[in-house]
């Protein structure tokens, strides 16, 4: 049985000179980090422009990485940064709700209809328009806490921000996005009545 390696035993390999293990990490966080660049950018080109620049940056400082916290916290910390950078170059305001689905969807590997799977794909669906509407702070706080299970402390190092501020911001966004549900799913409801 092979033992799969570590965010900071693969890290060590890399800094010992094993820079082809930098692929693996990679490999882990990718998806991650370009559905957190989505979240900002909301569309596939600048967000995939977002995390190939953000996967450079960590290369290069991967030296000065303190492991005094999880190896994807600081990562996130460089899109954050690397986001937010990019967008003020840019000054992006376009949205784009379709090509965020098409990075989310699961792909279906029943052959059989499952209504189940049909229902919740539905809801996610839902549940991603809503996050796209939301402004970029929001949207990165509520993927950082639901989707990469970070906690408030680890949020608040990757956005630079007190963890009760955090936790406001949370709760703030929690808020937003539940009107956000509430206007698209407002068809939706009057069905069920």
């Amino acid at each position: 049985m092979q033992q799969i390696a570590t965010d900071l035993e693969l890290i060590n390999s890399i800094l010992a000179g094993n820079t082809a293990n930098y692929a693996l990490l990679v490999g882990r966080h990718q998806r991650f980090v370009f559905t957190l660049a989505l979240r900002f950018a909301k569309n596939r080109e600048d967000a995939e422009e977002i995390a190939q620049d953000c996967f450079i940056k960590a290369y290069k400082a991967l030296g000065t990485f303190k492991q005094t916290s999880k190896f994807s916290t600081w990562l996130y910390t460089i899109t954050y940064t690397t986001a937010m950078t990019y967008l003020r170059k840019k000054k992006l305001n376009s949205t784009s709700i379709d090509d965020e689905e098409q990075v989310l969807q699961l792909p279906n590997t029943n052959n059989a209809f499952d209504a189940d799977l049909v229902e919740r794909k539905s809801n996610y669906k839902y549940l991603n328009e809503a996050i796209a509407m939301l402004l970029p702070d929001d949207a990165a706080i509520i993927t950082l806490f639901y989707k990469a299970e970070q906690s408030l402390e680890e949020i608040g190092i990757a956005l630079a921000m007190d963890p009760n501020t955090v936790k406001v911001k949370l709760h703030r966004a929690r808020h937003r996005l539940k009107d956000k549900l509430q206007f698209l799913l407002k068809d939706e409801t009057k069905e069920l009545i």
